[in-house]
């Protein structure tokens, strides 16, 4: 057995044949661009992880909100800066997110509501090929989490043929 091998970052569904779920992560595919339904079983892994720790700081509170909020203060100011969870909103808020929440701070979502392509699939392909800055970092993951205080800094990078406004692959209207 290797020493270095990783682990599964996801967890797949229980039963693969459901029509009605495979039709809600098809939407999902395609309305945020992913490439395939690992990456969006790895961010409901993520979204569990979040629904968990929130369920474990309010269960070692024995339902005092007020404490659990104090004990999760570092978890709920983490995924406020992650743009998941809006300013005013406190632990009890984490455990009715939906994993459209974590998929809007995809780098990729972020580029292409910003419109550095004209699809989530064009900005994840801009992404790739290393056209894309977040501050003066090239970034090349779509899955790159933006946080809030970045999202501003999302732009392409200067030295790419992309910056131009009259490339042809340009979003329209930029």
């Amino acid at each position: 057995m290797s020493t270095g091998t990783s682990t599964k970052r996801y967890e797949t569904p229980n039963h693969p044949y459901q029509g009605e779920r495979i039709d809600e992560e098809s939407d999902l595919l395609s309305r945020y661009g992913l490439k395939n339904k690992e990456e969006l079983w790895r961010a409901q892994s993520e979204l569990r992880r979040y629904r968990r720790e929130a369920r474990r700081l309010i269960g070692d509170a024995q339902g005092d909100v007020d404490a659990a909020n104090e004990a999760g203060a570092d978890f709920v100011a983490r995924l406020q800066r992650l743009g998941i969870l809006a300013d005013s909103e406190s632990i009890t808020d984490v455990l009715s997110l939906d994993v459209t929440d974590v998929l809007e701070r995809r780098l990729q979502t972020v580029a292409y509501r910003k419109g550095v392509g004209n699809s989530p699939k064009q900005a994840r392909q801009f992404i790739l090929h290393g056209h894309v800055v977040v501050g003066d970092a090239r970034v090349t993951r779509p899955s790159y989490k933006v946080e809030t205080v970045e999202e501003d800094l999302v732009d392409f990078d200067e030295i790419s043929p992309l910056a131009d406004e009259l490339h042809p692959e340009r979003a329209e209207g930029q």
